[in-house]
């Protein structure tokens, strides 16, 4: 592989997966909701209402567990559309959780970071479990693999805060985007060793995901990879901007092994136990849709290639700018989609979730 396609994906780490250290400092108040709706679906009833959702994955899914200290998650302008102030979400507002719980009339599972504060809002709706920066493996950041939060689901789990009936009766989501791929060609640089690589990442998932359903979620459901190479951290790199086509073939090849094993699964269990959502489609059919403005192009963005968005210089300069209006594009910075990005999304994954 040339020279050049290497470095751009090399970019793409340093610029977009390095935000996350590991200390993580006080905690800001988290809003508690004692009312629960079960209005929030479309059309015909889903065949499936969980009573909570548990959430495990990366910075597509954390909801607050991110290290405050240092993570872009909770710097300003991150959630200026919601709800006003940073909370931890690696977007301007929602990201998909919150959109899947609103679906089944479920407030938002509460950050595990959150869940001794939280703790009434926890039993009620559910846990998070997600950590940006993170995969199944080891990454760039110290921070709990999806293993690791597995443990904690079950060390929470034995700890009395839900009954089997609770769990039998619950939905996981179990997002995965990218992290492992990240770390994987910075460390080695080598796309020659990546299908391999792949089949190991695809296998530690299926391992993930039985385990969460062996602890007693009756529904999961997996996510699989986007379309990376129409990422603005990498298509920043081309003029006029347009995807990065000899990376999304190796996300092809993730999810077509992804989508075989969730078929073995399924088949093992007689059931409709697990299902793939579907991002790398969805993901497309977003950027193709006419509402977004420039599609490609990331809302926050540094002042220059030094900067990324949230950065401020040591007098506390502004070292970023956002574009006039959030809501007119797909993508809040270099990897992550805005609130409304991940809206359009989920009204693509909404029958996914209506037949689980």
């Amino acid at each position: 592989m040339a020279q050049k396609p290497v470095l751009l994906v090399l970019n793409l780490i340093l610029l977009c997966f390095l935000s996350v250290p590991c200390q993580a400092t006080a905690l800001p108040p988290h809003p508690h909701h004692h009312h629960q709706h079960r209005s929030h679906y479309r059309g015909a009833r889903p065949s499936f209402l969980p009573r909570r959702l548990f959430v495990f994955g990366d910075s597509y899914a954390d909801t607050g567990n991110a290290p405050m200290a240092s993570s872009s998650s909770w710097k300003v302008p991150y959630g200026m559309t919601f709800p006003g102030k940073p909370s931890g979400r690696y977007s301007d507002g929602r990201v998909l959780p919150d959109f899947v719980a609103k679906y089944y009339g479920l407030q938002s599972p509460t950050p595990y970071k959150f869940r001794k504060f939280g703790a009434e809002r926890a039993r009620r709706y559910g846990m998070n479990f997600a950590i940006g920066g993170t995969g199944v493996f080891k990454t760039l950041v110290a921070l709990p693999n999806m293993t690791a939060q597995i443990d904690m689901f079950q060390q929470v789990t034995g700890e009395g805060m839900y009954t089997v009936d609770d769990l039998h009766a619950s939905l996981a989501l179990v997002q995965l985007s990218g992290n492992d791929y990240a770390a994987f060609l910075f460390r080695t640089g080598s796309f020659e060793a990546l299908p391999a690589f792949i089949q190991s990442v695809v296998n530690q998932l299926t391992i993930n995901i039985k385990r969460i359903h062996g602890l007693g979620i009756e529904k999961v459901a997996v996510t699989n990879l986007p379309p990376l190479g129409c990422l603005p951290g990498l298509t920043g790199f081309t003029s006029p901007r347009k995807c990065v086509d000899f990376i999304n073939p190796f996300v092809e090849t993730h999810n077509r092994l992804l989508a075989g094993a969730v078929a073995v699964l399924n088949n093992e269990t007689r059931t409709s136990t697990f299902a793939v959502a579907n991002l790398y489609d969805s993901f497309t059919s977003a950027l193709g849709n006419p509402t977004f403005d420039r599609p490609l192009e990331p809302c926050c963005v540094g002042i220059n290639s030094t900067y990324m968005c949230g950065d401020v210089d040591p007098s506390r300069m502004k070292m970023y700018k956002v574009c006039p209006s959030p809501n007119s594009s797909f993508f809040w910075d270099m990897v992550h989609p805005t609130q409304r990005g991940w809206k359009v999304v989920f009204s693509s994954l909404e029958p996914t979730f209506k037949h689980l």
